[in-house]
């Protein structure tokens, strides 16, 4: 099935066809790197990617503000100034290797090949750079300038890669896509938007006594506790406006979710604020009665609601109550309009693409695609995965590799008949 790409695309997307064994070795390679944040040390794989590149005759860059962590952009001109943007990030969380297994840095079983980064996000890289190859070795220009920014420390939203470089203004897409895993097992979606997220310490303080006569103390523990239930329930209350967003994406965001809960929880994801208790400290040993306790939370919602709207309930939630809200980290959610030429070329080509069902969503979290989207570039998350990103044994499989780099290398194409000409002129001054 395809998605009426013209000649020349599928030429492009020939060579990955006839090169399945080299997308799953360069992916086996990537996964090889240990790319651990903490501590992040990406230089190794960068370097590699740099080489691989050049040696394909990419416009290269390096950069960085951490020399162990060094990002990459690549840029092919094409047959307009327009340009889409591949963005994929090469550090990965941590894992125990004790609780795999499976080797966490790469094997191959049968169709499935395991370790750390293949889901997220390394397993999307090794499809961009097969698409890199397919453009250069089939001597195909595509119809837009085609980038590849591969960055480091996204996986602790760190200065060292994306932000800073956006802050420069040298990285100017007019589209970006993101290669968060946004599928798994038979069902896949484009992320279109995401939730903000607020995260506050809340301290209560207690009186200390003998955990033989607790009633000679005041335990801060079962204090905050009281305290943190009251203030999910006032959350968990606020109505979520979503008149500013497509109906489409809300419902389908449901729908997609729904597929693992029930529709009613699914919906809460969206129309309500989710409430996490990340980290609850106090207490010094199991005989004394604490007298103070710490709780960090996790709040998310959608872009409609804004972080200031959280935290004025949560003080209100809190006043008179002795409690101090402390340390308050928050971002503010992003959406890209489905009606732009990006989400309706990404989504013709998922759906020609993949064969399974394809909704555009929010993503329940955030990561680079927010940093895009707050320098105003439309962009979305996408790539097909297997629902393991960041656990043990994570795995992807020749079939989602396939079908990522597939997609990848029909989506200029179809962007570029979606956006229907050059860059769009400045806007007056």
């Amino acid at each position: 099935m395809t998605d009426g790409s013209p000649p020349e695309a599928e030429s492009v997307v020939s060579y990955i066809r006839d090169h399945p064994t080299e997308l799953l070795a360069t992916t086996h390679g990537l996964v090889a790197a240990d790319t651990q944040n903490p501590p992040g040390n990406t230089r190794p794989l960068a370097e590699w990617l740099l080489r691989e590149l050049r040696g394909l005759g990419y416009d290269c860059e390096r950069f960085c503000v951490d020399p162990q962590k060094p990002n990459v952009v690549a840029t092919l001109p094409g047959q307009s100034e327009v340009t889409l943007l591949y963005n994929g990030h090469l550090d990965t969380v941590p894992f125990q290797a004790s609780e795999w297994s499976r080797d966490p840095l790469g094997e191959l079983d049968g169709d499935r090949l395991y370790g750390r980064g293949t889901t997220d996000m390394k397993g999307a890289i090794g499809a961009m750079l097969q698409v890199a190859r397919a453009f250069a070795r089939t001597d195909t220009t595509p119809p837009v300038t085609v980038q590849f920014a591969f960055v480091s420390d996204e996986e602790v939203a760190g200065d060292a890669g994306l932000s800073t470089r956006l802050r420069t203004d040298r990285l100017d897409p007019d589209a970006c896509v993101v290669g968060e895993a946004t599928g798994r097992e038979g069902v896949d979606s484009l992320a279109v938007g995401d939730r903000g997220y607020v995260w506050p310490t809340l301290t209560v303080e207690g009186t200390a006594a003998h955990g033989s006569r607790p009633m000679f103390g005041a335990n801060a523990i079962d204090r905050l506790y009281g305290v943190l239930e009251e203030c999910r329930s006032r959350l968990r209350g606020i109505d979520v406006p979503t008149d500013g967003f497509d109906d489409a994406v809300v419902e389908e965001s449901i729908r997609y979710y729904g597929r693992q809960l029930d529709r009613e929880r699914a919906a809460g994801l969206f129309r309500s604020p989710t409430v996490n208790l990340g980290r609850l400290n106090g207490g010094d040993a199991v005989n004394s009665v604490p007298a103070s306790a710490e709780a960090r939370l996790d709040i998310r919602v959608l872009p409609s609601v804004e972080p200031e709207t959280v935290l004025a309930e949560l003080r209100d939630c809190t006043a008179g109550q002795d409690v101090t809200i402390t340390d308050i980290t928050w971002t503010e959610g992003t959406y890209t309009e489905p009606s732009t030429p990006l989400v309706r070329a990404a989504t013709d080509v998922a759906r020609a693409t993949l064969g399974t069902p394809v909704y555009r969503r929010f993503a329940t979290g955030s990561g680079d695609a927010q940093a895009f989207r707050e320098h105003g570039v439309p962009t979305i998350e996408f790539a097909t995965g297997t629902g393991t990103v960041h656990g043990t044994d994570e795995y992807t499989t020749r079939e989602k590799l396939l079908g990522n780099a597939v997609a990848y290398a029909r989506l200029p194409f179809r962007f570029a008949r979606r956006h229907g000409g050059g860059r769009p002129p400045p806007e007056p001054s």
